[in-house]
């Protein structure tokens, strides 16, 4: 069965990795949605999960767990390639919405993704300002 797809930003994959408050939800989520992604998801998700370990909220043997299910959720889905129409993108949503550089990428990425067609697309966030940027967008929240 083909799930239809959602954009995920690395905050929504995460929980997925590594048990966290949101980690029910991200699983919902991971069985309703394929997932497709930013270029950078990889290492967005790596940087994640070793603030964790060093703000004391996981252990190394999590972090391993964690890094080995990412690579296995990588083996599925689809990512969006950088390219200088995202990059230009990107910097216009920046001053549009209070977003840093890396989340404004993510969400040049999922307009790439659906072509600058975003209403009935749904976009997978626990990033609260990308949130609310990817509505006003027009993408469907979760």
């Amino acid at each position: 069965m083909n799930l239809p797809l959602a954009f995920w930003d690395s905050s929504a994959l995460i929980p997925l990795c590594i048990q966290q408050a949101q980690t029910e939800r991200a699983t919902a989520y991971f069985a309703d949605y394929g997932v497709v992604v930013w270029w950078s998801t990889p290492v967005e998700i790596i940087s994640g999960l070793t603030r964790l370990v060093r703000m004391g909220q996981a252990s190394d043997n999590e972090f391993l767990a964690g890094k080995k299910l990412a690579q296995i959720i990588a083996m599925t889905w689809i990512p969006i390639q950088p390219s200088l129409k995202i990059a230009a993108q990107a910097s216009s949503l920046l001053e549009l919405h209070p977003l840093q550089a890396a989340v404004a990428l993510q969400l040049a990425a999922a307009l790439e993704w659906c072509e600058g067609k975003p209403k009935g697309k749904v976009f997978l966030s626990f990033d609260q300002r990308l949130r609310e940027a990817a509505a006003l967008a027009g993408f469907t929240l979760e």
